[in-house]
């Protein structure tokens, strides 16, 4: 029977399931609410891309895109730890340097986890973390910096190429237990990669020259995030 004095309430939809936060991370249905997870993850995927775009079927990782949200984890104070996951075929060197250098000055602690793989400037951003976790199976290439053919034109670009190349060296030696000599040594070693200069070190090699901190996995790497978080809280910071 109906009551036509009774006017139906619209339907209210639902809004829709919000899965990709604001700083372009995917959110995981997890049952516990955000502020409860005190770890962030930021993905260094595909090639970094600098100040020339790439072509768009290139998987890239866009600098531009993750140096706001280093800022936005340094200022708020739920994040108590950064987990970078890298599975980078390298890119643009600029552009891989200055994430490194900011991620080695944040005062929040960060752990770097290497999957798949690590190559060229990944290497620099690996280290530059406060701890860093490497696959069994993943490699990482160290090899010299290489320009296209189209920077390459007059005599001052070759000086700024030999600065590049010792920005890299020195980064990578200052951040990890790696010597100078065995950096360069492995970065100019001939006859290992075809037609080309450098050395791959797959998983526990990375480890025993000194670039990576440990073999490990995910659990491996939130756990040393977690030792971190720790030992920041108990300091006061």
């Amino acid at each position: 029977m109906e009551h036509p004095d009774v006017e139906s309430e619209p339907i209210k939809e639902a809004p829709p399931l919000q899965v990709i936060r604001e700083l372009g991370q995917t959110g995981v249905p997890s049952g516990l609410p955000s502020e409860e997870i005190p770890f962030h993850c930021l993905t260094i995927i595909g090639q970094i891309e600098g100040h020339v775009v790439l072509p768009p079927r290139n998987k890239t990782t866009k600098y531009e895109h993750v140096i706001p949200q280093l800022v936005a984890i340094e200022q708020n104070p739920k994040i108590k730890g950064l987990l970078v996951v890298l599975n980078t075929v390298g890119g643009d060197i600029e552009a891989g340097l200055a994430i490194a250098e900011m991620l080695k000055t944040m005062t929040t602690p960060v752990v770097s986890l290497v999957l798949g793989g690590g190559h060229s400037i990944g290497a620099p951003i690996a280290v530059a973390a406060d701890y860093s976790v490497i696959s069994e199976t993943a490699t990482m290439t160290i090899h010299p910096i290489r320009l296209s053919g189209l920077v390459i034109g007059v005599p001052q670009t070759y000086e700024y190429l030999d600065k590049m190349q010792e920005r890299v060296i020195r980064f990578i030696v200052q951040h990890s237990r790696v010597s100078e000599a065995v950096l360069r040594e492995m970065m100019f070693r001939t006859g290992e990669l075809v037609r080309d200069v450098g050395t791959v070190l797959v998983g526990a090699e990375a480890v025993r020259v000194g670039l990576i901190d440990e073999v490990g996995g995910l659990g491996t790497a939130l756990t040393r995030l977690s030792e971190l978080a720790a030992q920041r809280r108990g300091g006061g910071h």
